[in-house]
């Protein structure tokens, strides 16, 4: 098993006033030759996004991208012709496929809105774009290790992407321990703590810690305070 150790505190930042947003991995103006992609995770923004504030219309293409907010409410619109609101407890995934516009856009004047935006590299360039959006309750996550993200055609549940990869969200209480098992052998985890403590595989994560994870079949997880962990499992 190989480890690697992300602080949160060695993340890339950039504060544009309405936007402020800190980069596990390379992008626009932060760069790390250390820190480009972890396998087919190419990007993993933790953003907060100003009253009213919001990303204009903007092009993507043949990349996954999920979008999982903390509080408030993101609205989002594309050339696809949808408009949907997503919040607390939402997961969404476009698939750019073959080329997509849209905007990002805070739907409160009055408060922030708090989200992660991760860019999944797709198996296979060129699909049709497409949109999913699932909700998933508190109760849902607590105390387990639920799958929110699967591969196409499976059926783990979770919004669907053209990869094979898993995400799973948990609400821990303290002294919550599990086993994660991977679903392809062959991949990695990342590892992202959204709130409090935890333990994986003997390494201690803090909040808004990452650990890279490679040649390991399973993960040992322990809550050492009540804890929200991201778990990204990726084609490495």
């Amino acid at each position: 098993m190989k480890k690697i150790l992300h602080k949160a505190n060695t993340r890339g930042h950039a504060n544009h006033g309405w936007l402020d947003s800190y980069h596990t991995f390379s992008f626009a103006g932060y760069y790390d030759p250390q820190r480009i992609h972890f396998g087919a995770l190419r990007v993993l923004n933790d953003d907060t996004v100003s009253g009213g504030m919001g990303f204009g219309a903007h092009p993507h293409d043949n990349m996954e991208i999920i979008s999982i907010p903390t509080s408030g409410d993101l609205e989002h619109k594309d050339n696809m012709g949808t408009v949907q609101v997503i919040k607390q407890g939402d997961v969404q995934v476009m698939s750019a496929g073959t080329g997509i516009q849209h905007s990002e856009k805070n739907k409160n004047s009055d408060k922030p809105v708090k989200f992660f935006q991760i860019w999944i590299f797709p198996k296979e360039k060129n699909v049709e774009p497409r949109y999913d959006q699932k909700n998933f309750s508190d109760g849902d996550k607590h105390n387990k290790l639920l799958t929110v993200v699967s591969p196409l055609g499976t059926k783990d549940g979770g919004v669907q992407i053209h990869q094979d990869a898993w995400f799973s969200l948990g609400k821990l209480d303290k002294g919550f321990s599990a086993t994660y098992e991977l679903k392809n052998k062959e991949n990695g985890v990342y590892a992202f703590v959204i709130d409090g403590d935890v333990t994986i595989n003997g390494e201690k994560l803090n909040r808004r810690d990452g650990l890279e994870i490679t040649e390991a079949t399973s993960l040992e997880i322990n809550a050492d305070n009540d804890a929200e962990l991201l778990l990204m499992e990726v084609p490495v």
